[in-house]
């Protein structure tokens, strides 16, 4: 009987490992939207809505599933890569070198005791704000009271080319290094913490997207997009309905990415890996 009821444990236990063992997945073209008179650049979500930049038409829109504009934020000035807190919107105005903020009707600016030159991406977590400053070739930084920056122009580690986008995670913050065609990591005191993409010829790194496992970059020129691990290995390339992507975003297990050049929004989900036999 104690033979038996070793047999039944691990029998028991080899069932359990099996049941948890992850079905490997990758992300897969499910729809395409076709957005009319809208050139996106950036993309954020509130309240289960998706939000647009268009920056060729100073303008914010917010649209449905079928890509129709539902309503619209006039009078801005080039409105780059967008960001929100839950309830407000965050939009970096690269034509007035300022960051608007805008809630229930009413915009504002976002007040800094700095100068911006062209901001190109904003990152928003918990009270913390992050501004890529395209032309100073740098990111303000703001734990919730002070402001630092850090970052000049250069090609070494913790120096920029025209960074573009910027997200905030509990630890780190990860900029899209646009013309060094790579993304950088640092610390939330902009120490330098590591960098990936470096080696995968990009072509204008332009949009950054932080999920819970997974780094997404926007490779522009090259009509692409490329899928990392936290750790900076490549796990998947999109190019399906992809032409000159700026900016994606994950909502209800569906990735969006957004398509500057044709006005386009293509929607992926994870599917399971097929294992074909050869």
């Amino acid at each position: 009987m104690k033979y038996l009821y070793i047999i039944v444990v691990v029998t028991i236990l080899f069932s359990s490992c099996i049941q948890k063992e992850e079905v490997p997945k990758e992300w897969k073209l499910s729809n395409i939207v076709q957005l009319e008179g809208v050139n996106p650049i950036g993309i954020a979500e509130v309240d289960e809505s998706l939000w647009l930049s268009d920056g060729d038409h100073n303008r914010l829109v917010q649209i449905d599933d079928e890509g129709k504009i539902l309503k619209t934020i006039d009078s801005l000035d080039r409105p780059m890569h967008i960001a929100t807190d839950g309830s407000s919107l965050f939009i970096p105005q690269y034509g007035r070198d300022n960051v608007a903020v805008y809630k229930n009707g009413v915009m504002e600016e976002l007040v800094l005791n700095d100068s911006l030159d062209a901001p190109a991406g904003v990152g928003v977590f918990k009270g913390e704000k992050a501004i890529a400053d395209f032309y100073n070739n740098r990111i303000l930084f703001n734990n919730g009271k002070n402001w630092i920056s850090f970052g000049k122009e250069g090609k070494n580690q913790g120096e920029f080319y025209y960074p573009t986008d910027v997200q905030i995670t509990d630890s780190l913050i990860w900029v899209a290094d646009a013309y060094n065609n790579r993304i950088q990591v640092f610390d939330k005191q902009g120490n330098f913490v590591k960098m990936m993409g470096q080696d995968q010829k990009m072509n204008a790194a332009t949009g950054i997207y932080v999920s819970d496992k997974e780094v997404f970059i926007t490779d522009f020129e090259n009509d692409r997009v490329l899928i990392f691990d936290k750790n900076g290995n490549l796990k998947q390339t999109l190019k399906d309905e992809i032409e000159k992507p700026t900016d994606m975003i994950i909502m209800n297990n569906t990735l969006y990415i957004i398509n500057y050049r044709n006005g386009k929004l293509s929607s992926y989900t994870l599917n399971a890996v097929d294992h074909k036999e050869s």
